[in-house]
């Protein structure tokens, strides 16, 4: 608009203003019932304070409410400012630092001589109550940067003034004020602390160094969730009871599956029963690779720094691989430096690489089970989640770059039906876009995003878009799946390549005699076998699914006398491919029972003289109370069948 302000909304209409409005006012402009429930504008997607003015001539606009899913950050950053007015007024002395939103809350790090206890969160919640109660405004403000670190520093707020200290000095420094408190904040903030509501809980307390450096001093974090109503709040509580019970650690203890322990820290020890849930998925999903066209390798663990350097690993991942120095010569006088390989891809080309290719080769599908170690900090290290030794299910496709659109789409099917075959319908996938620096040109990103992009859509997925989060090298696809308590697991990825193959020399001879360039797909369904199996005993519960479970059946007894046949029982179930057990302990059946219920036993097949005279079984299933008769041949043939891979 050449002499005025046009603003345009989600469902396509255009507000005009004569003048550069505040976000209260297009709010008010396109009705009071929005201007009543605005807590926000966002201006071609950044969100501002409703009362900052929108200066720009044209721009896309939105009003966040309530109900948008912005509103969530806002109500949590703003919660992160309530919890630190109300421990500085119950605690004076206390020093705040930094207090962001972050998924499902926020927190705050104190600083202050008695570390906060759980037992202070029930009082400062309840002063949190009372200044939501008070509806104070929140009121930005642009400080002088001297007279803030003044300010802060005569306050006795050194950490806020260390903050604006390493600023850059273009920095506008902005501090957000609500009545008579206030804190250095770049905001945006909702227009009054009532808006925080009353769905929030104060959870934890914790330490952390400041800035993330254990040089530095220790300090108190408190952690809290907040959400838009007492309905959500309530689901994610329960969501958390329910995680604290599936939690894949001590159902990994119950069912005798694994364990951990610091003599080799961040690397699993399999135990017989968890390997053959390992050996299961693994022979699975072997399965569907070779249905779908794959050739599988395997590649070394140690490689000379030089492939990582010519790959560019050493230089961007270096800090994170584990390095193993190996001495030649009279008394070890040339050393060599050799990485432990963090992925597998720069060992995947080296295989391409052997012997010239053809376009006639291509696509080649490139699988491998391969071993990985990465050098993560023992403060992330989480079970078998997160480890530093890992089996990644990593795989490369070599194609044409007319290739790329088909082969996508065809790994966006498969990772569909394997997740499918596990239990997870409900999948979401996100497309990362190019990051600020990256290899390449606009041109090549271009074709790259829209070709993901339409793979994507041709599977029969709705992808989000995240901008700026794909990797240096090119765009890629996330897959999220949902559990069964409603948590999101971010596990396959497909990654489009065109870096690497530079980098190492890649090459096939087109149909023109030419040499030229493959792209390289990088993908993965589980992300890694360990982190996945966690995932699929978090959401079953330890209940598995009949073909994957380690331990498929146990035979009991119920008096000694049936011994003989429980035996015979036994050897038949093996015979027809099933993992069988048998109990015959000199313990009361209901003893039995109950122990093989805890770890998680799917199926229990009880005989005693009876059943032992009429060649039948009582089958009790895990999680029911009820038990059935069959005859011995039915039971095996129902067995069977169910415990068959999905095909």
């Amino acid at each position: 608009m050449e002499n005025g302000f046009a603003y345009r909304l989600p469902d396509g209409k255009v507000l005009t203003f004569d003048h550069a409005p505040t976000g209260a006012e297009i709010a008010a402009a396109i009705g009071p019932g929005l201007a009543k429930a605005a807590l926000a504008i966002k201006v071609e997607g950044q969100i501002l304070d409703l009362g900052r003015t929108v200066d720009a001539r044209e721009a896309a606009i939105e009003i966040v409410t309530r109900k948008s899913d912005a509103a969530l950050g806002l109500i949590r950053h703003d919660a992160a400012h309530v919890m630190a007015e109300a421990v500085q007024s119950l605690y004076p002395g206390t020093q705040v630092t930094i207090g962001p939103a972050i998924e499902n809350g926020f927190y705050y790090d104190f600083a202050r001589d008695t570390p906060f206890t759980l037992d202070d969160l029930p009082k400062i919640e309840a002063k949190m109550q009372e200044i939501v109660k008070r509806d104070a405004k929140f009121e930005r403000e642009v400080w002088d940067r001297s007279e803030a670190i003044r300010y802060f520093r005569d306050k006795g707020e050194r950490y806020k003034a260390e903050i604006i200290e390493d600023l850059p000095e273009t920095e506008t420094i902005t501090v957000y004020r609500q009545g008579e408190w206030l804190d250095l904040c770049r905001g945006p903030h909702a227009p009054s602390t009532s808006h925080v509501g009353d769905a929030f809980k104060l959870m934890k307390v914790a330490g952390a160094y400041w800035r993330g450096d254990s040089k530095n001093q220790m300090l108190t974090r408190i952690y809290g969730t907040a959400w838009r109503d007492k309905k959500e709040l309530d689901a994610y509580l329960f969501q958390l009871e329910e995680a604290e019970k599936r939690d894949h650690r001590r159902l990994g203890r119950e069912m005798d599956l694994f364990h951990l322990q610091e003599e080799s820290a961040g690397s699993v020890f399999w135990h017989p029963k968890g390997w053959t849930l390992y050996r299961a998925l693994e022979t699975y999903l072997r399965g569907r690779l070779e249905e779908d066209g794959y050739v599988e390798v395997k590649t070394p663990q140690l490689f000379d720094k030089k492939l990582f350097e010519a790959s560019g690993h050493w230089q961007m991942y270096g800090h994170n691989m584990f390095k193993v120095e190996v001495g030649h010569g009279h008394e070890h006088e040339h050393i060599q430096l050799f990485g432990i390989k963090p992925m597998n891809c720069p060992a995947h080309v080296q295989i391409y690489n052997h012997g010239l290719k053809s376009y006639r080769d291509l696509p080649l599908r490139m699988a491998e089970f391969g071993s990985c170690h990465r050098n993560e900090p023992s403060g992330a290290l989480h079970g078998i989640m997160r480890v530093r030794q890992f089996t990644q299910d990593d795989a490369h496709v070599f194609c044409t770059p007319e290739q790329v659109v088909d082969e996508s789409k065809r790994f966006c099917t498969l990772l569909q039906r394997v997740y499918a075959d596990l239990g997870f319908t409900d999948v979401k996938v996100k497309l990362a876009l190019r990051p600020d620096v990256r290899a390449g040109t606009d041109e090549i990103w271009d074709r790259a995003e829209r070709e993901l992009r339409d793979a994507a859509i041709q599977a029969g997925l709705d992808p989000a878009e995240l901008p700026g989060e794909g990797a240096f090298y090119g765009p890629k696809l996330e897959f999220h799946l949902t559990d069964a308590i409603g948590r999101t697991w971010q596990c396959g990825t497909l990654q489009l390549d065109f870096v690497l193959p530079e980098r190492l020399d890649a090459e096939y001879v087109d149909i023109d005699g030419a040499r030229k360039r493959p792209v390289m797909l990088h993908r993965a369904i589980f992300g890694s076998l360990e982190r996945f199996i966690g995932v699929l005993i978090e959401h079953y519960a330890g209940r598995l699914p009949l073909w994957l479970c380690p331990t498929q059946v146990v035979v009991a007894t119920i008096t000694q006398e049936a011994d003989g046949y429980a035996e015979e029982v036994a050897a038949l179930l093996s015979r027809h491919g099933l993992r069988v057990e048998t109990d015959t302990r000199n313990e009361k059946i209901n003893y039995k029972v109950r122990e093989h219920m805890v770890a998680k036993r799917p199926v229990l097949l009880v005989v005693g003289k009876r059943e032992a005279a009429e060649r039948a079984v009582a089958m009790r299933r895990l999680g029911s109370e009820s038990q059935a008769v069959l005859t011995l041949d039915q039971a095996i043939a129902d067995l069977v069948a169910e415990a068959a891979p999905p095909k």
